[in-house]
Formats: structure tokens, sequence, C-alpha cells
């Protein structure tokens, strides 16, 4: 077929070939410009991606090692997670010598494009949970160069790294469920992400270990603050079918206690909630918010160290899971924590 090549020969000029146009207007296609139609752009790209083709300063760099920099895709920077992931992640690239290129992915209208010319730039690249950048172009760039994904499960070619989220999920609906707690809702999407499902998993098997089942489907938000709200008014009508919210992150599980407590519902004693992250909030608010730790910082410093690790010659694949805890406060009905008030998931309290 006339234009094919290979991953490691692909240049701007097999691009032009196969899609049918100069060298100029691939350059300019792939950069997103106005003056190219949107069907050449459009053909431009699936050549590229066919192609496999990145940038020759993004080749060069894989060889020479000198752009020093590596590239960090997040979908936004809304709440305290992200910001914690991206400090770990910068502090471990600067050890090394690397300085981080930021993409925040939400506000972009064409994110493929963006992510591309980041990957030009750049000697890796970090996908930080879910980056509304679809797989098959993660697993394309991991072709070409370093790729680590963070809370996304596994993706062909890429370093993953994870927290744990199903055991400790487990431990935490088993907890409430101990606390006498037997009808359980979810506040949160499992769809389209990786940890949010494995959180779902590990409640309803905490549920069924117990012989029970949810009190109501899961309740499909996005993991912000506002639609912490919105969940609350959802569910007020629901109250008298259940004692206890599980909510997929603290964002949630905040926003929905406050809002229940100014509509005269009692947390604890008329209904539980618990949350996920143990953002600093949760210890300053009454009652205390019972939630999980994950190792957040961590998780972006180890996505640092293994693009480090690949670009001195370790293979890709590496898939490493990092361990959480259990914090227990008042939100669960539990008496006032002790000092440190963690305890790990395999020892979930009862009280």
């Amino acid at each position: 077929m006339a234009g094919t090549s290979s991953t490691a020969d692909a240049t701007i000029y097999s691009v032009a070939e196969r899609a049918g146009v100069s060298i100029a207007t691939v350059s300019r296609a792939l950069q997103g410009s106005a003056k190219v139609s949107a069907a050449t752009r459009d053909r431009v790209r699936r050549a590229a991606d066919d192609l496999r083709y990145v940038p020759t300063a993004a080749a060069r760099s894989l060889v020479v090692r000198r752009q020093e920099a590596y590239g960090l895709v997040l979908p936004h920077l809304s709440g305290p997670y992200y910001a914690d992931l991206m400090m770990g992640f910068e502090q471990a690239a600067s050890e090394t010598g690397h300085s981080s290129v930021v993409l925040i992915a939400e506000p972009k209208s064409d994110v493929k494009s963006a992510v591309r010319q980041l990957a030009g730039r750049v000697d890796g690249l970090a996908f930080l949970a879910r980056s509304s950048v679809p797989k098959t172009l993660i697993q394309r760039i991991a072709g070409t160069r370093p790729v680590v994904v963070v809370a996304q499960g596994k993706v062909r070619g890429a370093d993953s790294v994870t927290a744990e989220s199903r055991s400790s999920a487990t431990a935490l609906t088993t907890h409430l469920v101990e606390h006498g707690r037997r009808r359980l809702v979810f506040v949160g999407d499992p769809r389209p992400s990786h940890d949010v499902g494995e959180r779902h998993r590990g409640f309803l098997a905490g549920l069924a270990a117990n012989g029970l089942r949810p009190a109501l489907d899961p309740l499909r938000v996005e993991l912000r603050e506002p639609l912490g709200v919105a969940a609350a008014e959802q569910l007020l009508p629901h109250l008298d079918r259940i004692d206890g919210i599980v909510c997929a992150n603290d964002e949630l599980a905040v926003a929905l206690m406050k809002h229940l407590q100014r509509e005269g519902v009692r947390v604890p004693d008329d209904v539980a909630v618990v949350g996920w992250d143990n953002v600093m909030t949760a210890r300053y608010i009454s009652p205390g918010l019972t939630t999980v730790r994950p190792p957040v910082t961590e998780l972006g410093r180890l996505a640092a160290d293994r693009l480090r690790r690949r670009l001195e010659g370790e293979p890709p694949g590496a898939f490493v899971v990092l361990p959480t805890e259990l914090v227990v406060r008042q939100s669960c009905g539990c008496d006032p924590p002790s000092p440190l008030g963690v305890v790990g998931p395999s020892r979930h309290p009862h009280r």
C-alpha cells in the first residue's frame, strides 16, 4: 500500500503521503490550525495514528535524552486530589533534573491534538487519573516513548501505578455493617473510572459477604463538590430506605453530609456517611469524616520515578499497587477517634 511505514521510520513525509497532502498541511493539521479544513485534519490525524508518527524532535529526545522534561496530563485541577498528585510528580521529576510540562485536558476542545503536541516536547508522559484522553491514543504514544498511567488500571505498552481500592472499600462497607447499617447506597459513577469502579465492586463485595444488597442503585455523579449537594437532594426523599451512604470521594461526602445536616438530618444518628481520599477538611468538619487514605502524593512521585526507570532502559509494563488505610472518625457512628485515628484495612474496628 502506498504510504505505508513502520513505527520506526514514520516521518512527516510518510504521514503526508498517507494522507495525500503536503508536509506543511500535516504540520498545520497536527497543530489544530483553523487554516486546515476539519475533513483534512481528520485525514491527517488518522494517517498519523496509523503510522504512530511522533515529531522528530521528540524522536531525537528518546535517543539523546536532552529534552529534560516530563509531560503531565490531568483531567482538571478541581479539588485537592490532583494537586497532591501533581506535587508528588513534580518533586520526583525535579530530583532527576526534569521539569514538568502540565496539560489540563478538560478545557481543551481538541484533547487528542493537544496531547500529540505535548508528546513531541517531552521525554516521557504521565496520564494522571481519568484524563479524558482515549486509551487508544495513550497506547499509541506508549509505542513511541515512556508512558505511565496513574489510577487507570493497565494500559498496553505503559507502566501503571495505582492505589488499592477494592479490599479497602470492602472493609469500609463491612465497618458500616458492623455498626448495624444494613441499607446502604453508593454515591459516585463507577463506569468511567477504574478506581471508582474498584471501590464500587468492593462496596458490593462487603454487602454480599454479609448477605446484603444495595438499598438503591448507585447514584451516578462525578466526583465534584457541587454534585455532593445535588446527590443529597436526590437522596432526601429516600432516607426512610437508607441508613448509610458510601461516597466515592471526600468532596462528595463532605458536601452531601453538610447539606443533609442543613435539612435537619442527623449524621450519623439518622444516616452514616463515609468518603474516600482523607482530604484535610475530613479532619475538621463535625462529625469527623470516616474515609480511606490513599497515598496520593506517593502515587505522583512513583509515576515520575517510573518514567526515569524507563528512560534508563527498563522495559514497559510495570504494574504497581500501593496500599491504602481506613481512617475511622465519627460520621460512621464511631466514638471520637484516638489521636491517630487510623487502622489498616485488615483491622477494621468494631465498637
